[in-house]
C-alpha cells in the first residue's frame, strides 16, 4: 500500500471530484477554554479533519443542532486541514501546554502511540453507558490495556467487490473457501482476467486479513506481545504466494494510474477492499462495469471463518486536560451515531442498529445494492481482539517494502510478515516500551 499520507490525498482527491467525503482520520484545532463559562454552560472543544466538501452535512451543522438542543453543553468544532501525522505533533505539543481540545478524531493506528505518550484520558466509566450504542468490534479499537479513551466514529471494514457480470461469463461464482477462491482465480487467469489483487501499497490490509483469526498486538500487564505469524496470518501468506506464483493476481499499487487502467480495461473483475474505498472505487473505474459490480462478503479464505480485521478507520479520543469528560462523552455518543450525517461525509458508522441509507451513486454503480447494510454486516463481523501498537506506521512501511518485491518475484509473501516482527518489536523497543515476542 502506499504510504498513510498518499492514501489521505487519494482519498481527499476522490472526494473533491465527486462531492462527498471519505475521511477515515479526524482533525481539528484547540478551541476555547474548557472551563464552564456563565450560567453553568459547559464549553467543549472537538478537533476533527473530516472533509466538509460540498453536498455533506457539514460537521459545524450538525454541531449547531447539538447546541440548539443542550444550552448548557455547547461544543465548538474546529477543522484541522493539514496531515495527519501533523495534526498529532500539534496535539502533542498542545497537550504538554495544557491548551488542547477536550474531543479530536485519531485513527485506531493511532489511538495506542497517543496513549504511550499520555495524551489521552481514561473514560472507561463514561465509556460504559453508551456501549451499546455501538458495534462491539469498533468499540474495542478505542480501547488499550483493558481502558477505553473514546468511541469510534467510523470504520473501513473489508468487503469484497466483484463484477457479476464478468463472473457470470466466466462461469465463476463468489468463492467461499481458500481453495475454491485459488481455483478460480487460475481460471479467470486463464482467460486474462483477475478476481483478486495483491496491493503492494496497501500492505497494511494483510494485517486486517489475517487479524480476523487473531491479533498480532496484545498487553500482558506492562509488556506489548507480539506474534506477526499467527493461523491468519499464514493462511494470508499462503494464498497470496500461490497467488503470485500461479499469475493468478494483479499485483499492482491501489494508489496507482495502473490500477484504474486494470479496471477500466476490464481485466480486474474482484478485489478485497475497504467499506470507506466505494466512492474511491467507483472513481478509479471511471464507471466502467457501472451497474454490473456487487459487493458482498468476505468468505473463509484466510482461516478466520466469521471474523474479519478492520480495514482502518478512526475514532474520537478525549484528551488529557479535559475538565469535562463525562460532558464530552455525551455529545461523542450523540455525534457518532448521527449516522445519515457522518454518511454524507463518506463515513460508515459504526452505530448498532443504525443503517444509514446507500448514496444513490454507490447503488447505481453497485447494482442496486445496499452497500451500507452490507457494510454494516461485516461491521457485525469485526474481531473485538484487533489492536495496534505505538508507532505502527513503521510496521506499514516496513511491510510496503516487503510487499513491493514480492510483487515482482524478489521476495515472498512471508517476508512481508517476518519485516512486521522484526520491525514491530524494534518500534516498541526504541519507544522504551517492554516487548515480548
Amino acid at each position: 500500500m502506499v504510504s498513510h499520507n498518499k492514501r489521505i490525498v487519494a482519498i481527499l482527491a476522490a472526494v473533491a471530484a465527486m462531492g462527498m467525503g471519505l475521511a477515515g482520520c479526524g482533525s481539528g484545532t484547540a478551541g476555547d477554554a474548557k472551563a464552564s463559562g456563565d450560567g453553568g454552560v459547559v464549553n467543549i472543544t472537538y478537533m476533527h479533519r473530516l472533509p466538509d466538501s460540498a453536498g455533506m452535512t457539514l460537521v459545524n451543522d450538525i454541531v449547531a443542532r447539538w447546541n440548539k438542543e443542550h444550552p448548557n453543553i455547547q461544543v465548538k468544532a474546529t477543522k484541522f486541514d493539514g496531515n495527519a501525522s501533523d495534526m498529532i505533533k500539534k496535539l502533542e505539543t498542545d497537550t504538554k501546554a495544557g491548551v488542547a481540545p477536550d474531543l479530536a478524531q485519531v485513527s485506531y493506528a493511532e489511538l495506542p502511540e497517543i496513549y504511550s505518550k499520555d495524551m489521552v484520558q481514561d473514560v472507561s466509566k463514561e465509556a460504559a453507558k453508551y456501549e451499546d450504542k455501538f458495534v462491539p468490534g469498533p468499540f474495542s479499537l478505542m480501547q488499550v490495556a483493558g481502558k477505553t479513551y473514546g468511541l469510534p466514529q467510523d470504520t473501513g471494514p473489508l468487503t469484497y467487490f466483484y463484477n457479476k457480470a464478468e463472473f457470470d461469463k466466466l462461469g465463476l461464482t463468489v468463492p467461499k473457501t481458500a481453495d475454491e477462491l485459488i481455483e478460480s482465480a487460475k481460471k479467470a487467469a486463464a482467460q486474462g482476467k483477475y478476481i483478486m489483487s495483491f496491493q503492494p501499497d496497501a500492505a497494511g490490509a494483510l494485517v486486517s486479513l489475517a487479524g480476523g483469526a487473531g491479533p498480532w498486538y496484545k498487553v500482558n500487564g506492562n509488556s506489548w506481545n507480539v506474534d506477526a505469524w499467527t493461523k491468519g496470518s499464514q493462511a494470508v501468506a499462503g494464498v497470496y504466494q500461490q497467488l503470485i506464483d500461479a499469475k493468478a493476481t494483479a499485483t499492482v499499487p491501489r494508489w496507482n494510474p495502473s490500477f484504474d487502467e486494470l479496471l477500466q480495461n476490464g481485466t480486474l473483475i474482484g478485489t478485497v477492499a475497504a467499506a470507506w474505498e466505494a466512492p474511491l472505487f467507483i472513481e478509479s473505474s471511471g464507471g466502467t462495469g457501472a451497474g454490473d459490480w456487487r459487493i458482498t462478503q468476505l468468505g473463509d479464505w484466510f482461516g478466520a471463518k466469521d471474523e474479519i480485521g478492520p480495514g482502518q478507520g478512526s475514532g474520537v479520543a478525549v484528551l488529557k486536560g479535559s475538565k469535562h469528560p463525562a460532558e464530552a462523552m455525551e455529545f461523542l455518543a450523540w455525534f457518532n451515531t448521527q449516522s445519515e450525517d457522518l454518511t454524507s461525509q463518506g463515513l460508515v458508522s459504526p452505530a448498532s442498529g443504525k443503517i444509514a441509507n446507500t448514496p444513490q451513486k454507490w447503488a447505481d454503480f453497485f447494482g442496486g445494492e445496499d452497500l451500507m447494510k452490507e457494510f454494516a454486516k461485516a461491521n457485525e463481523r469485526m474481531s473485538t481482539d484487533f489492536a495496534y501498537i505505538p508507532g505502527f506506521s513503521a510496521v506499514d512501511n516496513a511491510m510496503q517494502e516487503q510487499a513491493s518485491k514480492a510483487a515482482d518475484g524478489s521476495a515472498k509473501v512471508s517476508d512481508i510478515f517476518d519485516a512486521a516482527q522484526k520491525t514491530s518489536v524494534e518500534t516498541l523497543k526504541n519507544l522504551g516500551l517492554s516487548v515480548k515476542e
